[in-house]
């Protein structure tokens, strides 16, 4: 396998407001930017996960998304009516209203 770097000095200036553009080719791209030394930025694209999908990422739940993913490749999909799926007995009931 061959790594190729693109190595590029390129000049900008900081706005009065402390902004550097990038290129519109960034536009909308998360980028972290580190800060090794007084004066030196190093700045990289990146993806951000929302905490509430960092866990379909964690090692254990490979597997169990794998074969669910599996499962869900050869098992066709079949009309169903919902009321089906919850038992009776877990099925809302109308509440009763106190007298006024």
């Amino acid at each position: 396998m061959r790594t190729f770097f693109l190595e590029a000095t390129v000049v900008k200036s900081v706005g009065t407001s402390g902004q550097i553009s990038l290129g519109k080719e960034y536009a909308g791209r998360k980028v972290l930017i580190e800060r090794p030394a007084e004066g030196v930025w190093i700045i990289r694209t990146a993806t951000v996960i929302p905490d509430n999908e960092l866990w379909l990422h964690k090692k254990e739940n490979q597997e169990r998304l794998r074969k669910a993913l599996e499962w869900a490749k050869r098992t066709p999909a079949r009309p169903s009516d919902p009321d089906d799926l919850v038992p009776a007995r877990t099925r809302a009931r109308p509440r009763k209203t106190r007298p006024t």
